[in-house]
């Protein structure tokens, strides 16, 4: 005979053995498609930031590698020292010694400090900064040998003469020494200023192709969204530093159409990159961390030697800028404002 009390236990037991399992159901049934259904809208979301993202940046690009360019061009801005031109060199050297230091150098050790990576090996040395360190050694070493080689080069070259019909002195013929020192000392100048924009660009687009990759593998919309504004000021600046570069180098239009264009599609051909191998991609994994925390490394080194030594210690140590003292605070106002606009970008986009 079944009491009341025992009854209640079974029916209690029945109760709640019916909630517990219609729940699991309940929420495999209905969670399954939402989930997909999201993963769905987010990733269509993602896509469409990206293709903005392209064209954002690719803009940008272009109108921050031009402008030092085309301002170039004008006659009042064809003295290095003219004072336009004198400001735009320093905040865009502001602007690439920033990138060295605020943006790529923290993500450099970012990646070969990464716990996934061996600690015994990663974690009980700075490689970030050592790669860094001897990238700026080398790319010293290899400017100097470049130039000196060029040097060399104008050294064995015969000793132009012009002939004189009113010279009877030197039997008609009058030497012109202090000539062909000038033109040795323009022809250096011009070559040093084309190794410079060469190194310089090559530095800029490393960096370029990783942060172009790194939004192009990212499918969380809240995540491109603020890196479209952050990126396209990025590269807008640093094309203003590598325009300046260029427009001293004098090149032909060729070849600075070449310079131009390989800078302007580097970050938008590293996102269609990063949308291709997405879905195979891992950020953390071994390869992807040592490869990223190197080729950051590398650059950082490059573009902070650029900035410190072949754009800010040749123009803020000479006696132009020194006799003018007006001219020296602007400098060092445009150097600043370009280092913290800059900057700044890395607490907006995390660049």
């Amino acid at each position: 005979m079944i009491t009341q009390p025992l009854l209640l236990k079974i029916t209690t037991l029945i109760y709640f053995s019916i909630l517990f399992q219609s729940t699991p159901i309940f929420a495999n049934c209905t969670c399954e498609p939402q989930d997909k259904d999201h993963q769905k809208t987010k990733h269509e979301a993602a896509l469409a930031y990206k293709l903005v993202a392209i064209a954002s940046i690719l803009c940008a690009s272009a109108v921050g590698v031009i402008i030092p360019i085309l301002l170039n061009n004008f006659k009042s801005l064809q003295n290095d020292y003219s004072s336009l031109n004198f400001l735009i060199k320093a905040f865009a050297a502001g602007v690439i010694l920033a990138t060295g230091f605020i943006h790529i150098l923290p993500d450099a050790f970012q990646s070969l400090t990464n716990p996934c990576l061996n600690t015994e090996i990663f974690g009980s040395f700075p490689f970030a900064g050592f790669v860094s360190m001897m990238s700026a050694i080398f790319t010293l070493m290899m400017e100097s040998f470049a130039t000196g080689y060029h040097r060399r080069a104008e050294l064995r070259k015969a000793q132009p003469v012009n002939i004189g019909d009113d010279d009877e002195e030197n039997d008609g013929i009058q030497t012109h020494g202090p000539q062909i020192l000038l033109e040795r000392t323009n022809s250096s100048t011009l070559i040093r200023h084309r190794l410079i924009s060469q190194i310089l660009e090559l530095g800029i687009l490393v960096h370029s192709v990783i942060i172009g990759i790194s939004l192009g593998t990212t499918e969380n919309p809240k995540t491109i969204k603020p890196l479209i504004i952050a990126l396209s000021f990025h590269q807008f600046f640093e094309g203003m530093g590598l325009g300046g570069c260029i427009s001293q180098a004098k090149y032909r239009g060729r070849t600075i159409a070449i310079m131009v264009l390989f800078f302007t599609l580097t970050t938008p051909s590293g996102i269609g990159i990063g949308m291709m191998i997405s879905k195979g991609y891992n950020e953390q994994s071994l390869a992807a961390l040592i490869v990223q925390g190197v080729l950051n490394s590398a650059s950082a080194g490059i573009l902070i030697y650029m900035a410190l030594v072949d754009l800010l210690a040749k123009d803020f140590m000479d006696p132009n800028l020194h006799t003018n003292f007006k001219l020296q605070i602007l400098a060092n106002v445009s150097l600043v404002l370009g280092a913290s606009c800059m900057s700044l970008l890395a607490k907006w986009g995390g660049t």
